[in-house]
């Protein structure tokens, strides 16, 4: 099936204007995608999603808050040096925010309980969904993420250095910034297309409604202000799968061990050769991954 370009807006009752894609077939298991820092929907590549769906899934991809086409934020960004101290503004919104907006969004659809699959942020969202709201959570699957212990899963030096840079100011510099970022995280075993992802990149820039780099500085600072989530997981009862890369350059491969650490029963799966990016060469092997995990939970 062709990759839809119908995106569908919802306010929700905490205040947020959310923008989310839904494919697969009406009354088909809900699974709900949760992309990471700074990452809109379309980072879920159509062929990854398309093969969630030939799973028998219907596949709900949204927009965080502060990213893409949903909501941005009306409270200035932290500056440089907040966020580089780890000292978030007052005014902050958290993770627990970012997820009562997944929550409300499954809620809206009136699909009952989703499966949620989330990477890096994303994975500590759908964490917190899974913690907060059991009603509302079939499985969870955690994608190269952590518990937001800072003794484990933090960043290479490298990428903290190409993380400062400036942001861009354009279309051609933000291509320029996606590839050199991609092709520094994305792993040794899987290189990236360039073209696929200065594609992306394009997609990305034309899809972003507001100010992108205050919005990211506003999603570093949730991520900071939420601090160690281990106490709170340790509450998940969903089955969950924990998955991610032994080459990490963004989140230490220690944040997979821990995380699966902290909640029982969780089945932990690394992939050699697998960085922090999902690019279609990887995307049959990470799906047939949650497919099995979903097809065990939903058994």
């Amino acid at each position: 099936m062709p990759e839809p370009v119908e995106d569908r807006f919802v306010t929700l009752p905490g205040g947020t204007r959310v923008c989310y894609r839904v494919d697969g077939e009406p009354g088909a298991a809900p699974v709900l995608l949760i992309a990471g820092l700074a990452e809109d929907l379309t980072t879920w590549s159509w062929r990854f999603v398309s093969a969630l769906a030939a799973a028998g899934l219907q596949v709900i991809r949204m927009d965080n808050r502060d990213c893409g086409r949903s909501a941005y934020a009306t409270t200035p960004p932290p500056s440089t040096l907040r966020q580089l101290l780890a000292r978030p503004r007052r005014d902050a919104y958290t993770l627990a925010d970012m997820a009562a907006d997944a929550a409300q969004l499954i809620e809206h659809l009136g699909l009952g309980p989703a499966h949620l699959v989330g990477r890096s942020m994303g994975g500590m969202i759908a964490q917190t969904v899974a913690a907060r709201y059991p009603a509302l959570t079939r499985s969870l699957t955690s994608l190269y993420s952590t518990t937001g212990n800072r003794k484990v899963g933090q960043p290479a030096l490298s990428t903290l250095a190409l993380l400062a840079a400036s942001p861009p100011r354009n279309r051609a510099q933000a291509v320029r910034a996606h590839l050199r970022l991609t092709a520094h995280i994305a792993g040794i075993e899987f290189p990236i297309d360039e073209v696929e992802e200065a594609s992306h990149a394009v997609e990305t820039w034309n899809r972003t409604d507001g100010d992108g780099a205050a919005g990211t500085a506003r999603q570093v600072q949730a991520i900071q202000t939420s601090g160690d989530r281990t106490a709170e997981i340790t509450r998940i009862t969903a089955p969950t799968l924990v998955l991610n890369g032994d080459r990490d350059l963004v989140v230490a491969p220690s944040g997979g061990d821990a995380t699966a650490a902290a909640i029982a029963g969780s089945r932990h799966v690394v992939i050699p050769g697998m960085g922090h990016h999902l690019p279609d060469a990887l995307a049959p092997r990470v799906v047939g991954h949650v497919a099995e995990h979903l097809e065990r939970a939903s058994a």
